[in-house]
């Protein structure tokens, strides 16, 4: 994802309120010894003179570490260039630890990753434009943003990201994607993209701007309905669960409500997430009042429910929500609420399944650990991690649809809005 999902500030032992992957893993972070570093973590601590690792929190006793540092002399002192940056090589083995979970989301993130990181759902970062994240082993536009250089160069939702100017991506976490992806404006990067459907791969020239994106915005459109009279449908699109959206989403109800909309169309087709509680906040504009909004379970069993905490502001107007495969997290977790209370119907495509929540844990040196801790269920159960929720109406939006500046999933939504 060139921005992953991701709050703007705020560390240590707290959620990162998003929604991607799976459990929590035990991450073995090593301490000072030949390279200068303090004392590690997770339960371990290196005395310098022995090597000998002492068990401090129950850790397993099976697994000789010593590996670790045999492995680290024998290529410092054998390989051909003899590398000297023990800060790199540090990080390579914490990388290295984290990736071998298996969870794309579970990273660890070297000072300037994290940097890059804090600043995504701030609005405002110079690169494409678009959300990128992992599905399959492969790194993907999870969305391109509303308005930004990768919207208007043609990425598409889903679109596998092979290569980055002329590097391939294979093998690569999101952030160092994000990080090679970036840059300043207008400069350049070009991307090689495979998309389902086409038999080669194609490249994308892509020149960098500043991205400053509002991430709601709202406007009252004109419809007839089936006996040819005029109806108000306030079209409500919100591009990410970001610092600003609650009080622009406000905003916004009260403006479409005060000019007596019939419906409302809630577009979040391409909204690649953001913060949780934003999502529940927003649900509350719909769902009653102590209602269950979503379950975080946990792999020890223990569940955690959010509650919706809102009046039900808009739980008498007709909603129509719009989805895709670009919809992803806190989108997910909304259209999931209001469906599953019968509060809207569905229109698009399948959205991405990214239903999980990451805790972000600092680590020595102003580096950090995103680890995967529980998944995310709708109040009816439904597992969006992976599985993703189809819509109630299925409408393709096509590539010939997109040039042509047609949009049939909206023409949809308004002529359902207004039924």
């Amino acid at each position: 994802m060139e921005d992953t999902q991701q709050p703007a500030s705020g560390y240590g032992n707290r959620y990162l309120k998003r929604t991607l992957g799976a459990f929590l893993i035990a991450l073995l972070i090593f301490g000072a010894f030949r390279f200068g570093y303090a004392e590690g973590s997770a339960g371990f601590k290196f005395q310098p003179k022995s090597f000998k690792i002492v068990n401090q929190q129950d850790q397993p006793q099976t697994v000789d570490y010593n590996l670790l540092w045999e492995t680290i002399n024998k290529l410092k002192t054998n390989h051909i260039e003899k590398p000297t940056d023990d800060q790199k090589i540090l990080y390579g083995a914490v990388k290295g630890a984290v990736e071998s979970v298996g969870d794309p989301y579970t990273e660890f993130f070297t000072p300037e990753e994290l940097k890059s990181f804090e600043t995504d759902l701030s609005g405002k970062f110079e690169g494409i434009g678009a959300e990128i994240g992992k599905q399959g082993g492969n790194i993907v536009i999870i969305a391109p943003l509303d308005g930004t250089p990768a919207e208007n160069a043609g990425l598409l939702p889903k679109d596998i990201i092979v290569k980055v100017n002329d590097e391939v991506a294979n093998g690569w976490s999101t952030e160092e994607a994000v990080r090679r992806i970036r840059g300043p404006k207008d400069t350049e990067v070009t991307l090689t993209i495979y998309r389902e459907g086409r038999t080669n791969t194609f490249d994308v020239k892509i020149k960098r701007d500043q991205i400053v994106i509002k991430s709601v915005k709202w406007e009252v459109r004109s419809v007839k309905n089936a006996e040819g009279k005029d109806k108000k449908v306030g079209l409500l699109t919100i591009t990410r669960f970001g610092d600003d959206t609650s009080l622009l989403f406000n905003r916004g109800v009260q403006e479409l409500l005060s000019k007596s909309v019939d419906a409302l169309v809630l577009d979040l087709r391409s909204n690649p997430g953001g913060y949780l509680e934003t999502a529940v906040d927003l649900a509350g504009y719909w769902v009653p009042k102590d209602k269950v909004v979503v379950t975080e379970a946990h792999s020890t069993g223990k569940n955690t429910e959010y509650a919706s905490k809102g009046v039900g502001t808009l739980a008498g107007t007709k909603t129509i929500t719009l989805i895709n495969g670009g919809s992803a997290s806190a989108s997910e977790i909304l259209a999931g609420a209001l469906r599953d209370y019968h509060l809207t119907q569905l229109v698009g495509e399948k959205s991405f399944g990214k239903g999980s929540v990451q805790q972000v844990l600092d680590l020595p040196g102003q580096s950090a650990l995103k680890v995967t801790i529980a998944k995310w269920l709708t109040p009816s159960g439904h597992n969006i991690n992976k599985e993703g929720i189809a819509p109630d109406m299925e409408v393709k939006l096509s590539e010939d649809d997109i040039k042509n500046q047609k949009d049939p999933q909206l023409d949809k939504a308004l002529e359902e809005a207004v039924k």
